[in-house]
């Protein structure tokens, strides 16, 4: 059974539109968009803690650098004028940023992550969120994750590297739960 504390933050991570771009490749999980929708609407209407992650990369080629098209977060999941931004330029929200400073103040212990992607900037906030000693759970089915090529050169699907990313996540780092796992025990 999963447990969800009062004062559990909501984290979403890099849900920007130059995620969209064919230079990713294949991606999984094209719903996880919407999943976040659902998650940000329970939060909103019990008024918890919401906090929006945005990657602004430093690659002169990326789509997610700051004043690109890219940059800007998806419609669906953008942040309301209350909730906070943490812009970040590495894998972890922690690094760079007062993420950690700003949930300590508020005496948030907990967080349900989503976002993109998985394998990296997901599971990097992750890991650092529980070094830290902050509970995690993260969404599996409001994350996704991008076809990958190993260093021997073969490829991985998306659905694999998602998998596996939240296999290492799982009980040392995070909670894996679904969107309907979070809907069934919101109990604040």
């Amino acid at each position: 059974m999963i447990e969800i504390p009062s004062n559990t933050a909501l984290l979403t991570i890099d849900v920007q539109q130059g995620f969209e771009n064919s230079i990713w490749g294949d991606r999984n999980n094209p719903n996880a968009e919407t999943r976040i929708q659902q998650l940000l609407e329970i939060w909103r209407e019990l008024e918890q803690p919401i906090i929006h992650v945005q990657h602004m990369s430093q690659e002169a080629e990326s789509p997610l650098r700051p004043n690109q098209p890219g940059n800007a977060f998806k419609p669906e999941t953008a942040p309301q004028t209350d909730e906070p931004v943490f812009q970040k330029d590495v894998n972890s929200a922690f690094i760079g940023t007062n993420l950690e400073t700003y949930l300590r103040e508020r005496e948030i212990e907990s967080l349900v992550i989503t976002g993109l992607t998985t394998n990296h900037c997901v599971s990097t906030t992750t890991r650092v969120a529980e070094n830290l000693g902050f509970d995690s759970i993260v969404v599996s089915d409001a994350t996704a994750a991008f076809d990958q090529q190993g260093a021997d050169g073969q490829e991985y699907s998306a659905e694999i590297i998602h998998e596996v990313a939240l296999a290492n996540l799982r009980d040392e780092f995070a909670v894996i739960a679904t969107t309907h796992d979070i809907q069934s025990y919101v109990s604040y």
